[in-house]
């Protein structure tokens, strides 16, 4: 998952106070258990084809449903049907797919449906898939289907969710037919994202232009109240079917969540309150309180406020909090434009520059210093628990400056001027400039960056902004150098070194390294499923970005998380955002907690 910006200028323009479909629906019981979160900056429209934050797609999971959802405790991560009944059967050329749907699944009640009960069919999946192709709604997800379904060029040439595309077909009431072009090994992936969920089309249609302001579906969970940037309260869908399936490891915590879980309906709370909280303090000091439930990802910033040797901290450990470390599929990194005419371009010279700054990087400060601990090497783009990672895999560029020098001297960038900073070869200035964040890190890296590069004479001076105005000038190619962080849209190698593909610069190739070698091998490996020869490739890529350095690989972060005692089931997965509809709530233990800490 990508940096992601909302595109539907209408959800930024709208701040009303959304009068909920929930409204009209059968309420759920209250009852007491009630499950208290927050959220780290406002959600947008909810709109499945329309959102790409991960604010809005962290509530779009629970409100709406696609055909599959991954296994919550399947370690390495796998795909299980949702509504769905079962996997689809594949054809042997890997190109139709067909999906068996689940009969009485209802959409939640809305005036749209004229007093009816809604049965969700699969014409709704293929109104659905049809939408990523609207023009008018410039969804970031279309990429997932657009031109590989065969005849959904048709959908191209004018706009009209009535035209029959071959490829995309409801052979009847509860089966759904998609032929590929060409095969794709993520397709299932694909289907397993909120962007593919169903809606319904009388909503809609009843909405134009405003789908994002009334949302619909048919998930665990519907909207019961919302403010906007504020709050927002889910309720759970009193016509949700379904039930727990999950496949637990060895581990005894996933064992326990297996038989607590079996065979119970979902959702196990009856509420779901949401408070945007934006600051961090304000996000710790709400966990701390108990208004919340659990707290994702410990900010740098406060982990010592919570964490001492690596350890929680005893008065919060005898409070019954506890800390997990979670390993997130997500990789930082520092990206060079190769288009950049200061530290640019595939000459030797030019080569020898980037590696000598990615031979600067002091990875074990970063993690000891600024990321606390919480926080692994990146040897390649590709983080743990992706398929496609070898952890044998070590970077051929180590932390090592004094042969980050001896590279500068050989290669033209001995000559220094009266301040001892290096000239370019032929005797020019050489300034560096790195782009970074107006914020309390964003300055803390700066400094490390600033420290890593004098030491090898390098001068650099940095630009501020907001993340957002950075990645617009990425995309021109008007950023020199500009950390930056991936995480997966789903759990695949693939989904990692695209990044580095040529034909995406100016998307989110922010490096614009476009080397025919890597080009090559990428088209191949995108072929081929998970296995040695594949591997053998990654490898292969891997080298040529190590020989090349249009990246200089920083860290896998370790998240941080806590969570209180009377909070059951709670287990992160890496590639959903939540796991709101399996967590359970003992009323009398956090009655009880909160009591003793108020005193």
């Amino acid at each position: 998952m990508k940096f992601r910006s909302t595109l539907s200028a209408f959800v930024l323009a709208s701040s009303a106070l959304v009068l909920p479909s929930a409204a009209q629906a059968p309420q759920a019981e209250t009852g007491k258990k009630v499950l208290r979160l927050f959220l780290s900056t406002s959600e947008t429209g909810l709109d499945p084809a329309a959102a790409s934050d991960i604010a809005t797609l962290s509530l779009l999971e629970n409100i709406f449903d696609p055909l599959l959802r991954y296994d919550y405790l399947a370690r390495p991560v796998k795909l299980r049907p949702n509504t769905a009944s079962a996997l689809p059967e594949v054809s042997a050329d890997g190109r139709t797919y067909t999906f068996r749907i689940r009969p009485g699944i209802h959409f939640t009640d809305d005036p749209a449906f004229k007093g009816q009960k809604r049965e969700m069919t699969a014409q709704d999946y293929v109104y659905s898939i049809k939408r990523l192709y609207d023009p008018t709604l410039k969804s970031p997800w279309s990429y997932m289907f657009d031109g590989k379904i065969v005849g959904d060029e048709a959908l191209k040439q004018r706009f009209d969710v009535d035209t029959s595309v071959a490829g995309l077909r409801a052979l009847d009431r509860y089966t759904l037919r998609i032929v590929l072009k060409e095969p794709d090994n993520n397709f299932l992936f694909y289907m397993a994202t909120p962007a593919s969920s169903v809606v319904a089309r009388e909503v809609i249609e009843a909405h134009p232009g405003q789908a994002g302001n009334h949302p619909v579906g048919t998930g665990p969970f519907m909207i019961g109240e919302w403010k906007r940037s504020d709050r927002i309260v889910l309720l759970a869908n009193p016509y949700s079917t379904a039930v727990f399936q999950g496949t637990p490891g060895n581990d005894p915590e996933d064992q326990a969540i297996a038989a607590a879980l079996a065979g119970k309906r979902l959702p196990r709370v009856d509420r779901v309150e949401v408070k945007i909280a934006e600051e961090f303090q304000g996000r710790m000091l709400g966990f701390l309180n108990g208004e919340y439930d659990y707290l994702e990802q410990v900010p740098e910033s406060m982990t010592d406020m919570v964490i001492e040797g690596g350890q929680l901290k005893p008065d919060l450990k005898a409070r019954g909090i506890r800390l997990s470390r979670f390993p997130v599929l997500q990789t930082y990194y520092m990206w060079m434009n190769m288009d950049d005419p200061v530290l640019g371009g595939y000459s030797r010279d030019r080569i020898a520059l980037r590696r000598a700054i990615s031979l600067a990087y002091d990875s074990a400060e970063d993690i000891a210093l600024l990321k606390k601990g919480f926080a692994i090497k990146a040897e390649s783009p590709l983080p743990p628990n992706v398929l496609g990672y070898d952890p044998d895999y070590r970077s051929p560029v180590p932390y090592d400056p004094a042969l980050a020098n001896a590279l500068l001297d050989r290669h033209g960038y001995g000559k220094r001027d009266a301040a001892g900073f290096r000239l370019a070869p032929g005797g020019k200035p050489l300034t560096l400039t790195m782009h970074s964040e107006a914020t309390v890190s964003g300055r803390l890296r700066d400094e490390l960056w600033r420290k890593c590069l004098n030491a090898i004479g390098l001068r650099v001076v940095f630009k501020s902004d907001k993340k957002t105005e950075i990645i617009k000038a990425s995309r021109l190619g008007k950023v020199t150098m500009f950390e930056s962080n991936w995480i997966a849209d789903f759990p695949d190698g693939d989904n990692f070194y695209q990044l580095l593909y040529g034909p995406n610069a100016g998307r989110a190739n922010y490096a614009r390294f476009n080397l025919p070698a890597y080009n090559e091998r990428y088209e191949q490996a995108r072929q081929l499923t998970d296995g040695p020869r594949r591997q053998q490739l990654y490898f292969e890529m891997n080298q040529l970005i190590h020989a090349y350095n249009p990246w200089v690989p920083l860290t896998h972060v370790l998240s941080a998380d806590l969570r209180h005692p009377w909070l059951k089931n709670y287990k992160r997965h890496p590639v959903e955002f939540t796991s709101w509809r399996y967590l359970d709530v003992d009323v009398a233990e956090r009655s009880r907690l909160s009591k003793v800490h108020r005193k």
